[in-house]
């Protein structure tokens, strides 16, 4: 009696390591963005809860950012409000991640101190 084999071919082998190959690629070009987003955003909600005005806040955030290497946001791009004795600190904005040739990627990132 022969056991039956079990296992991948060549071809199945190929197609996996491809799969994973194309996967590693996005990521290596997709975490960096998400990384500086998180980054920016733990600033903001670090900035708010010790700033006591608009100026204030601002500084902190480039003084925060010049340390971080956070690019995407710059001072002047902050919505600071208030919300009761509560400062609130808010971006918005779009990357474009190039992923090959003309083929890229739009990532919308939005946050603001309120953790929302």
């Amino acid at each position: 009696m022969r056991k039956e084999q079990h296992g991948l071919s060549l071809m199945g082998l190929i197609t996996v390591l491809f799969l994973a190959v194309i996967v590693a690629l996005f990521a290596m070009k997709i975490i960096p963005s998400f990384l500086e987003y998180r980054t920016a955003k733990t600033a903001i909600e670090l900035v708010a809860r010790s700033a006591q005005n608009a100026g204030d806040a601002r500084r902190a955030f480039e003084n925060r950012a010049t340390i971080d290497n956070i690019n995407s946001v710059r001072p002047q791009d902050l919505e600071i409000s208030r919300e009761g004795n509560q400062m609130v600190i808010a971006f918005a904005y779009r990357k474009e991640v190039t992923l090959f040739g003309p083929v890229g990627l739009y990532i919308d990132y939005a946050a603001n101190s309120k953790g929302q």
